[in-house]
């Protein structure tokens, strides 16, 4: 092959009128968390489409079901802790991944997780108000018409039975 002959691969950036976003259901009973979160980090960023493009909002938008069947490997359930700061001099606070889990607000362990492998920035919190994450089995988008999207069996290691 000659160089007259190579012809160099353009690369491809989407315009914001191009995108195609699609809704996509998780059932998350069973699975691991971190593996969980990182699965729909990808899926939220759009890196799981050929035409990802880094510095806009191409991902699809993703609900979470069954968020406080989530499964914590090891010591994670009373070991893991949650920090934030109340603003207040000795305001720092704490909570355990197996308390947030049996506690009011349980969806909230899934939402932190993949809040934090988004990137920090405008982008990653437009990226994250594509997740929607519920406790339980229902959910209130079904006019979206959602596709189930099953990440526990992409790798035996996903999911945990007890």
């Amino acid at each position: 092959m000659t160089v007259a002959e190579w012809a160099p691969m353009k690369t491809m950036f989407l315009k914001q009128s191009e995108i195609d976003k699609t809704w996509f259901v998780v059932d998350a009973e069973g699975m691991v968390l971190g593996r969980l979160a990182s699965l729909l980090a990808n899926i939220l960023r759009g890196k799981h489409k050929p035409t990802y493009t880094p510095h806009l909002d191409c991902g699809d938008n993703v609900i979470v079901i069954n968020a406080e069947k989530v499964h914590l490997t090891g010591r994670k359930w009373h070991d893991d802790i949650f920090y934030w700061h109340t603003g207040y001099p000795g305001g720092i606070k704490g909570l355990s991944k197996g308390k947030i889990l049996e506690g009011r607000f349980p969806e909230r362990v899934i939402a932190k997780a993949v809040e934090r492998m988004v990137p920090r920035g405008p982008l990653g919190r437009q990226q994250m108000r594509n997740l929607r994450v519920y406790a339980g089995p229902t959910h209130p988008h079904q006019a979206q018409q959602p596709v189930e999207l099953d990440l526990a069996n992409r790798n035996s290691k996903n999911k945990r039975s007890a």
